[in-house]
């Protein structure tokens, strides 16, 4: 049984557990253990056989008597008694984005709806509207939801986060083979996408059928197809399908191109070549008059030959960028190492797992000018509230710590990510928000609202005099959550009305703002900030998915805040105005 199928049991059985009202953090452990075991590069069925299963974070010997019961009897013997008190189709409802376990149940307890047919009758009917915390909107959305499942099927695709892992130590593990003159990541990993269905790995090689058994026998191939001089193909522990395709170094530029650009990017190709009177594709590129074909090593060739500059991965995407490098006028993109600080993370002090001096420390590692801490504040929703005299005493032990530091070459910001309230307020007052260096403003609470609500509630507070920045602002997580409705371009004209900033969080599971609302802001003459909203001290490494929204949304490092020194940096608050 592969890491993927047993993660999907977990996931199933924490379902099952929300179903049943079992509390909240039963239900978060099981689902981060399914995550846990389905990023996994090694077998976890083989260490659970071995009794070592245990050895995995966050997976203890209840978990592990599970995952032996599920491997020997086909499924956990809790899923199979919750399975009979409810519906099976009941567990199907919990899939539609924005609904989950306790909506899917309040549904079923008091409209009887328990399969998504009875959801869509509903839907169209008329008939959840009235339910409380529902409404027009919401069904709208449901519609919408289930149209999307009917003609697209259950979603497949895997997020960036789980996909590019795997395909890095892949290519790592063949560049390092004698025969690999040259391995890169290419498809949507390479365009650093939000998610990916698959990974494609584009290589050249003295010994190209020694190369592709390498990737077959590789630890992390749980199953593996045909191998041969042309490539190889694999299916990992963790459910990632992997082709590898090897070619003549002459064409390694024509196969690399062909595989990372998006398919819109590619039709544009190939229509600009027809015009040119020739023809594009993952051989070459080959002229209709004359019947010549050229191959050729590099990405840039293949540009150049076709009248283009060299367009960036991230940009391939059929926006515009063709005709933007037939101009000349492609933006030059913001790096990761242009980032001079980093402005939403949290510590022990609310839910974060490293202390304020272990997120110092890695702040400093990265080589950053400034950190600011920000832990969630006293309604927050769930989890640990800091109160208004525990943030009093952060604000004192960050002016310690600085001290202690004794250094002008990087200092801590005391900070906080405050819930904005329905009226557009934050929940502190204004006299101990004044106190921080810096306040970030985020939605936590009261999602099921109307877009013209959510609208005038965010707008309050980016008009709010001492909150510096908007964090995530529509709240979605990528695949599990549609972010509320809100009118983003309203907010975008008050935020440059009013100097506030508009953060990218660069959480994998969020990235929001998402690539097209960051463009829409940087146009509107929005200061942008990328964070990793980090809440342990590794995840500071996030920071490349907010990166890489940003640079999808083509966006220059003077357009981004904290590319700025803290000297410079600290005049472009907005309480410092």
């Amino acid at each position: 049984m592969q890491n993927a199928e047993i993660a999907d049991a977990l996931t199933e059985l924490a379902t099952l557990y929300e179903l049943d009202g079992a509390v909240r953090y039963r239900v978060l452990a099981y689902r981060e253990a399914a995550r846990v075991i389905r990023q996994s590069p090694v077998s976890v069925a083989e260490l659970a056989r071995e009794g070592r299963a245990t050895e995995l974070p966050g997976v203890g010997k209840t978990l592990e008597t599970k995952i032996a019961a599920l491997l020997d009897d086909g499924e956990i013997p809790a899923a199979a008694k919750l399975k009979a008190k409810f519906p099976p189709s009941l567990i199907e409802v919990t899939l539609i984005p924005g609904l989950g376990a306790k909506t899917a149940r309040r549904l079923y307890d008091e409209a009887g709806i328990e399969s998504l047919d009875g959801l869509r009758e509903a839907a169209e009917d008329g008939k959840l509207r009235d339910l409380k915390g529902l409404g027009e909107r919401a069904e709208q959305n449901i519609l919408a939801a289930l149209e999307r499942l009917a003609t697209e099927g259950p979603a497949e695709r895997l997020l960036l986060s789980e996909v590019l892992p795997v395909a890095e130590q892949l290519a790592e593990t063949l560049r390092a083979h004698p025969a690999s003159e040259a391995v890169t990541v290419a498809g949507s990993a390479r365009r650093w996408a939000e998610t990916c269905k698959d990974v494609d790995l584009i290589a050249t090689a003295s010994d190209p059928a020694a190369l592709a058994g390498t990737l077959s026998e590789h630890p992390l191939a749980a199953t593996a197809g045909s191998s041969g001089s042309s490539g190889a193909r694999i299916v990992t522990h963790n459910g990632v399908k992997v082709d590898l395709r090897i070619v003549a170094p002459e064409a390694y530029g024509n196969l690399l191109q062909h595989f990372t650009g998006s398919k819109e990017h590619n039709v544009e190709l190939r229509e600009r070549a027809v015009r040119m009177g020739l023809s594009v594709s993952e051989h070459g590129i080959l002229e209709a008059e004359s019947g010549e074909s050229a191959r050729y090593a590099t990405e840039a060739e293949v540009y150049e030959r076709l009248g283009l500059a060299y367009v960036e991965p991230e940009l391939r995407e059929g926006r515009g960028e063709i005709a933007a490098a037939e101009r000349g006028e492609l933006p030059e993109l913001v790096e990761v190492g242009d980032l001079r600080g980093d402005l939403h993370c949290h510590t022990t002090l609310s839910d974060g797992k490293s202390s304020l001096a272990e997120m110092a420390q890695a702040a400093q590692d990265r080589g950053y000018e400034y950190l600011a801490v920000t832990d969630h504040s006293a309604t927050h929703g769930f989890g640990d509230h800091v109160t208004a005299d525990d943030l009093r005493r952060r604000i004192e032990e960050v002016a310690e710590l600085n001290q202690k530091l004794g250094t002008e070459d990087f200092r801590v910001l005391a900070g906080s990510e405050v819930n904005i309230q329905t009226d557009g307020s934050p929940d502190y007052p204004d006299e101990l928000l004044a106190e921080l260096d810096w306040a970030i403003g985020s939605v936590h609470t009261s999602f099921r609202i109307s877009r013209a609500e959510m609208t005038k509630r965010i707008v309050a507070a980016v008009e709010h005099p001492l909150l510096d920045c908007i964090g995530h602002l529509t709240g979605r997580l990528i695949g599990r959550r549609e972010g509320y409705e809100v009118d983003v371009e309203k907010v975008f004209e008050a935020a440059a009305a009013n100097g506030t900033m508009i953060e990218i969080n660069a959480n994998p599971n969020r990235r929001d703002l998402r690539e097209s609302h960051a463009t829409l802001a940087a146009d509107a003459g929005v200061w942008i900030c990328v964070n990793t909203d980090a809440h342990r001290a590794a995840s500071l490494e996030f920071i490349g998915y907010g990166i890489a929204t940003a640079r999808r949304a083509w966006l220059t490092a003077d357009q981004i805040a904290n590319t700025r020194g803290w000297k410079q940096f600290s005049g472009m608050r907005k309480r410092a105005k």
